[in-house]
């Protein structure tokens, strides 16, 4: 089923959008990390990527039917710079997310009674919050010349969720078990 209401559609699609640019920019700026010698905070970037094309491709299959040609407007932290300060950017794009996109995005969408837009967004803003966490322990880390300690992350593939070394008997978020997590 489609979505029935043009902003809760526009709010997908920008919230699609803002979710491809995370993705990208994050496996750009693992590669920076790794070159850089933090290898786990490049991992991190990289699982951390893979959280963001989930919750695209959730947002993405939420617009089901809504083919044709729409225009995107969606905020992204921009530039490539050291590990440092490539993690505040990843820091600054999570914390607007969860202090002010998904909020917002969420109350229309349950305003509108879009459900299955409301379960998109509500994924998406769980993981987000663990984000910036993450991104601010590894930074932390970063500025004293260490890589951030970490021995397993783990993503769940349904709604994002991350953990890091123990996974949970089941999602928290989507409640998947934990045998789909994919492991980085």
């Amino acid at each position: 089923m489609a979505v029935k209401n043009a902003m809760t559609a526009d709010f997908l699609r920008s919230a699609y959008g803002g979710e491809c640019m995370a993705h990208m920019r994050y496996l750009t700026w693992g590669e920076v990390a790794e070159k850089e010698g933090f290898p786990n905070i490049a991992r991190l970037f990289k699982a951390i990527a893979y959280a963001e094309q989930v919750h695209a491709g959730n947002h993405f299959n939420v617009l089901n039917g809504d083919i044709g040609d729409h225009p995107v407007t969606a905020g992204g932290v921009f530039g490539l710079k050291n590990t440092t300060e490539n993690l505040k950017g990843g820091i600054i794009g999570e914390e607007f997310e969860v202090d002010q996109m998904y909020p917002a995005y969420l109350e229309v969408a349950k305003m509108q009674k879009e459900e299955e837009a409301v379960r998109s967004f509500t994924f998406a803003l769980e993981a987000e919050k663990i984000h910036a966490e993450l991104f601010k322990k590894a930074k932390e880390a970063a500025e004293q010349g260490k890589d951030f300690e970490v021995n397993k992350i783990y993503i769940c593939p349904i709604c994002g969720h991350t953990v890091t070394d123990e996974l949970p008997n089941q999602c928290p978020v989507c409640g998947a078990k934990k045998g789909i997590y994919k492991e980085f």
